[in-house]
């Protein structure tokens, strides 16, 4: 078995609370130098970067694993992980057909902008892509999995956007195949508070926005290859696969 550190939630210069130092070649860059194995592109409601940091990491040994940070119609920030560019792409159509129809400022709230791997600006979204969706956390999970992906709410112990501060509980029904904890909190201290989390898996991305923040908080995976195979296992502690937050 391997050990592999991975970042498993991150933004890019298409979130508009991401910096526009957050471009794929300076995030690769930061994620090689902190000896990351494994990154995960998790924009606001967009999948649109995704492609491009994979381009990127290509010549760099470095694994993107494609995803998006959900903001359901609760407010409770979800990370869906997905393995093929149709799960991907189709995820993605649904999502900006649910957005809310509120057009992006970007003097207020940041510029969202889509760049190719030679930071040349493709497209920028018209939606504020940091708005909710209409759809509820029961629905955004059922088509995550409908697709084939991962589903893991986001930085649970935050007060804004976590889903214990948005619901006051982990609903028993909705199937994660983990949690998020921030690198602000532990999972000791989420047990603490909250013991009938104990059967849950835990990971933990940075949530960065910066470059200098790329790596700052990390999941460690115990595998036999990095394979979405073998992370899914991981996810559900199957046959020794097993992953701890660092």
């Amino acid at each position: 078995m391997k050990s592999y550190k991975a970042d498993m939630h991150l933004h890019t210069v298409l979130s508009p609370c991401g910096s526009l130092e957050m471009s794929p070649g300076n995030i690769v860059r930061e994620a090689v130098a902190r000896g990351l194995d494994m990154i995960a592109v998790t924009d606001h409601n967009s999948t649109l970067q995704c492609r491009s940091v994979q381009r990127v990491a290509e010549d760099q040994g470095l694994s993107v694993l494609c995803g998006v940070e959900v903001n359901t119609r609760e407010e409770v920030h979800c990370l869906a992980y997905f393995q093929w560019p149709d799960q991907l792409g189709e995820f993605d159509r649904l999502l900006y057909e649910r957005l809310a129809d509120i057009p992006n400022e970007p003097e207020r709230f940041g510029y969202q902008v889509v760049v190719d791997e030679h930071e040349q600006i493709m497209d920028q979204p018209r939606k504020l892509l940091i708005s909710a969706v209409d759809m509820s956390i029961e629905e955004v999970e059922q088509k995550v999995h409908e697709l084939g992906g991962l589903f893991v709410p986001a930085h649970i112990d935050r007060m804004r956007n976590g889903i214990i501060a948005q619901l006051g509980f982990v609903p028993p029904g909705l199937r994660c195949d983990a949690l998020e904890v921030s690198r602000h909190s532990s999972r000791q201290e989420l047990l603490g508070q909250h013991p009938y989390l104990e059967g849950y898996a835990f990971l933990r991305g940075s949530d960065a926005h910066f470059p200098k923040d790329v790596g700052a908080g990390y999941t460690e995976f115990h595998l036999e290859a990095l394979t979405w195979h073998e992370i899914r296992m991981a996810m559900h502690g199957l046959n020794q696969r097993k992953m701890e937050v660092r």
